[in-house]
């Protein structure tokens, strides 16, 4: 490769005022942020929080367990594929790296990833230690394609003093609607209680959040999206019941239509909503706001999974992965690489600790990860997360063609039916170039 041959040459000339590095060099390429500044070398995996400050520290432990190793990490930009395509291109990809359980298939179906299954078992690890959203994400046709470290999607975060108001308690628990009508009802309730909104979703310039509402609720009804890779369906009666639902929650001023992230974030903080549809990343923010007796969520903050509206509890559930992109590897490179990926498979409950659920199941069961703030609350969802069909490209360009007609849909330029044909002709005409 590329960059064993620029080492070799590097270190032949130097190799008179210096001397040689022999050990096996492993590129660890990750998205995540950079916090040097905050973490440096440290290897206290237990102190450190936040999704970098545990990575870098599990990391850097990695390091400092197997010295015989040359480790370089390379610290990306979110999401860090415009890079790694290049990277690929040139022939000179990295060892390691981080990537998100919905892209692994448009690497995967290019021939670009080597599948793992035999590096997993050699370090000892087996897919039925996975969870079933965790294990989904990773597989292609029967074949493993990464290290899941996680499993993530939206929950429901929600102002518990504000339903309380509202009647809407079942004793410490928020009591969340068990259908379409009932979430109108308890919306309407919360309104004429609070003078707020009841739900916010952040969904402008936000392409995954009105998709990933439309997805959870029609993989409920078991509906079925994408019939082939080729095709998404959803100019359906169940889909126009889901879009009218959330289009009669902005009309009637129950949902805003104007706001994106920040400005639901911020609202959601200020106690001027009830709930706010975002994702298991949030946990420990607004779970350290809840400490702050000053905050309008102290003492009345509560995370659940989307309520069962349709059909079976469920949700559309994301997650992040290692994957070893196809190169020519020598019998150390491979033992360095499964020496990491089962580093990071023992240190998977200390990544729980950033909000997202684990990827193995016994850490489900570990008394210090049910201690977690909220996460006996939200950890069903690692069973009853569904992925989408692994055969389904270009998710994240899908994304953003449905959000486009969602949102025109919800806030009444275009009618329901009208948009929903209009986004299964855009997707289908996408996928129809799909080589």
């Amino acid at each position: 490769m590329i960059k064993r041959a620029i080492a070799a040459l590097a270190a032949l000339s130097l190799s008179s005022c210096a001397q040689q590095d022999d050990r096996t060099t492993l590129v660890v390429q990750r998205f995540f942020g950079e916090c040097g500044a905050v973490y440096g070398s440290s290897t206290d995996i237990a102190a450190a929080d936040t999704e970098c400050g545990i990575l870098t520290t599990t990391i850097n432990r990695f390091q400092s367990e197997n010295p015989d190793i040359r480790l370089r990490v390379n610290v990306v930009a979110w999401p860090g594929y415009p890079q790694l395509a290049a990277q690929i291109a040139a022939g000179d990809p990295p060892d390691v790296v981080t990537m998100h359980q919905s892209v692994i298939t448009d690497y995967q179906a290019k021939g670009l990833l080597a599948a793992l299954d035999e590096t997993l078992r050699e370090a000892g690890i087996s897919p039925a230690q996975l969870t079933p959203a965790a294990r989904g994400g990773v597989t292609i046709a029967d074949r493993t394609y990464g290290l899941p470290i996680d499993t993530i999607g939206r929950l429901f975060h929600v102002n518990t003093r504000l339903m309380r108001e509202a009647g809407l308690m079942q004793g410490s628990r928020p009591l969340l609607p068990t259908s379409s009508e009932e979430l109108l009802a308890h919306a309407r309730r919360f309104k004429a209680a609070t003078g707020k909104p009841y739900l916010l979703l952040g969904q402008v310039a936000a392409s995954d959040v009105l998709a990933s509402t439309l997805y959870t609720y029609l993989l409920a009804k078991d509906a079925v999206i994408f019939p082939d890779p080729r095709h998404i369906r959803l100019a359906t009666p169940e889909a126009h019941r889901i879009v009218s639902l959330f289009r009669q929650l902005g009309a009637e001023g129950l949902m805003p239509l104007d706001q994106d992230f920040p400005a639901a974030h911020n609202a959601f903080l200020a106690g001027e909503a009830g709930i706010f549809a975002t994702g298991t990343w949030m946990i420990g923010a607004y779970e350290e706001v809840a400490q702050d007796e000053s905050s309008a969520l102290h003492n009345g903050y509560a995370v659940l999974p989307f309520p069962r509206l349709w059909g079976q509890p469920t949700s559309v559930v994301d997650g992040h992965a290692w994957v070893v992109p196809k190169a020519e590897r020598g019998a150390a490179e491979q033992r360095a690489i499964r020496r990491f990926l089962a580093h990071m498979a023992r240190h998977n409950y200390d990544w729980a600790r950033t909000g997202h659920l684990p990827a193995f199941a016994d850490v489900l069961k570990r008394p210090d990860f049910n201690a977690l703030p909220h996460r006996r609350d939200i950890a069903a969802m690692a069973a009853t997360g569904k992925q989408l069909p692994a055969y389904v490209q270009r998710q994240s360009a899908i994304q953003g063609l449905l959000a486009e007609e969602i949102e025109a849909a919800v806030t009444g330029l275009k009618p329901v039916d009208t948009a929903l044909r209009d986004a299964e002709r855009r997707v289908n005409e996408l996928l129809s170039q799909m080589l």
